[in-house]
């Protein structure tokens, strides 16, 4: 072992044992950073033994680049490569150990084939994530397929290898009782799933049970030349894993009540009586932390807050001015902070309220406004009447304002914090509720900086495209091309849900209006002292309460 000097002739070392015992902390120094990153494993903490051996391979990468080795030096011990490839694995099956039921009920159903239904329930913070990880891991460092979908694209992203479901399993947009997966036989996808040995789908309390009853119809179709009598069987006999938590979000009905809400949700599809419930009741956050008594009862006490929401909340004088003041104070020095922007937002219930607080903070940022004004025009497709273009004029179809859609004039400044509309490309991190800074506005581009997920810091260009309403009352759709993005230094609750911040503000000009809104908002945050609430509503009986929609029967 030895060294270039500067005249880059190489120098050996008499004694390269003791060089390695004496230098292999500073050599080690970021090891741990990096195996974090690779793994996705935040929280890891590697033995002092760990540390060497990671390092002694980075050593023996380089040594290689010049055509030596470490296996010339015998005094020095190589790492077991094969137990590191595992580390991972092994990582997370530690902190699944307050957990094993789950776990081996879904390995037992893969390895003998019994094609189990499977529900994980669990509130934010106890595994849900570290679940999926280890199951995919398994499996897959045994040849075994594993389809990782969520119900919306920031759930997909915490995922490996993970998609929305509707872009995986080709659910139709408008569903149906009678819809199924546009999934025809002999095609890579069918044939894909005629491999897979297991569909973990996170984030389906939130989706229609008439997307899973046409994801099953499907699958006993694919799979009826593959497992025998699939027809007969839930998901064609296929092991399927679901999971969430029924305090959040349920599916959206538009302009449905309370029992169409409820009766959309996954337990009153005919599927439900078939799955196997497990629940996660441990708040696995606390057992990354250091250990702090006092750090642990603080959040333990915030995590059992969060169960049982019962609040008297108090009022500001001035509601806009205090809510932007405590959620983004110094805005004006610290706005093109992507760091400062990243932690942080104000949360609403209603579209309208976030427009508001947005126009409000933009009036206060300096710089020049940039005005991008969309194209719009009426589907041909979606109509037989060849007068649309007179009876609706381009004035009258640039003034219609649709949830998920951007508005006909879009004004954006150099700093500021938007949101992503639309999944654009879910393996560069752009998808539906990405969030990212504006840095540079053109003409015909938009770039930006990725503030939020698996890809924060990267640079990224946002093109335009069509979009049209999922839902319109019109007698015509839509087509609005226009470039994806939000303001978000407000953003609907809806839009949060997945998000996790610092410090959140919830501003209720109007109060809530659907299970699970509150939960959502208030469960952004780990920590009390990162929340502020304001209401302003003069609607709601009781001066300074907020109201907590919860539709007991989904529980």
């Amino acid at each position: 072992m030895g060294f270039f000097d500067d005249d880059n002739e190489w120098i050996e070392l008499t004694e390269p044992k003791r060089l390695w015992e004496s230098t292999w902390e500073a050599l080690s120094e970021d090891i741990q950073h990096k195996r974090r990153i690779i793994l996705k494993f935040p929280t890891l903490q590697l033995t002092a033994s760990q540390k060497k051996a990671y390092t002694l391979i980075e050593i023996e990468k380089l040594m290689q680049q010049i055509g030596r080795s470490l296996k010339n030096y015998p005094d020095i011990q190589l790492p077991n490569v094969d137990e590191l490839q595992e580390l991972g694995n092994r990582l997370i099956n530690e902190k699944l150990n307050y957990d094993r039921d789950t776990y081996d009920a879904i390995m037992e159903s893969v390895d003998n084939g019994f094609g189990k239904q499977i529900f994980v329930e669990g509130h934010g913070g106890t595994g849900k994530i570290y679940l999926w990880k280890a199951v995919t891991t398994k499996l897959r460092s045994e040849g075994k397929i594993v389809l990782t979908m969520a119900s919306c694209a920031i759930a997909a992203l915490l995922i490996p290898g993970g998609r929305t479901t509707h872009y995986g399993f080709r659910i139709p947009t408008n569903i149906t009782d009678e819809s199924t997966c546009e999934i025809k036989q002999r095609t890579h996808l069918a044939e894909l799933l005629k491999k897979t040995s297991v569909i973990i789908w996170d984030q389906t309390p939130m989706a229609n049970r008439n997307c899973f009853e046409a994801l099953d119809k499907s699958l006993r179709d694919i799979l009826r030349f593959t497992n025998q009598n699939s027809n007969e069987k839930p998901f064609g006999g296929m092991t399927v894993v679901l999971g969430g938590d029924f305090r959040q979000i349920l599916p959206v009905v538009p302009k449905g009540r309370r029992e169409h809400i409820v009766s959309a949700s996954v337990k009153h599809s005919y599927l439900w009586n078939h799955f196997e419930i497990f629940k996660l009741t441990e708040n696995m956050r606390l057992t990354c932390m250091p250990n702090d008594t006092e750090k642990h009862k603080e959040v333990n006490e915030f995590a059992e807050w969060i169960l049982n929401i019962d609040l008297l909340l108090e009022k500001g004088n001035d509601p806009r001015e205090t809510i932007v003041n405590i959620i983004y104070p110094n805005l004006l020095s610290n706005y093109k902070d992507p760091k400062f922007l990243e932690e942080r937002a104000i949360l609403c219930p209603r579209n309208e309220t976030v427009e508001e607080i947005n126009e409000y903070i933009m009036k206060q940022i300096e710089g020049e406004e940039v005005t991008y004004h969309s194209s719009d025009t009426v589907c041909k497709a979606s109509t037989n009447n060849s007068s649309m273009d007179q009876l609706y004029p381009t004035e009258f179809l640039n003034s219609l304002k649709f949830p998920g859609i951007p508005n006909h004039e879009l004004k954006l400044k150099v700093g500021m914090p938007v949101v992503l509309l639309r999944n654009i490309n879910q393996s560069a991190g752009l998808c539906n509720g990405t969030r990212m800074t504006i840095t540079q506005l053109g003409n015909k581009y938009i770039e930006a900086k990725i503030i939020t997920g698996t890809h924060v810091g990267e640079k990224v260009y946002i093109p335009r495209i069509i979009m049209s309403p999922n839902e319109s009352k019109w007698p015509f759709v839509l087509k609005r091309r226009q470039y994806p993005l939000s303001v978000c230094f407000a953003m609907t609750i809806n839009k949060s849900q997945d998000q996790s911040l610092n410090k959140v503000g919830i501003y209720l000009s109007k109060q809530v209006f659907c299970h699970g809104q509150l939960y959502v908002a208030l469960s952004r945050v780990t920590n009390r002292k990162g929340l502020k609430v304001l209401i302003d509503d003069t609607e709601c009986p009781g001066e300074n309460k907020a109201k907590n929609i919860v539709y007991k029967e989904i529980f």
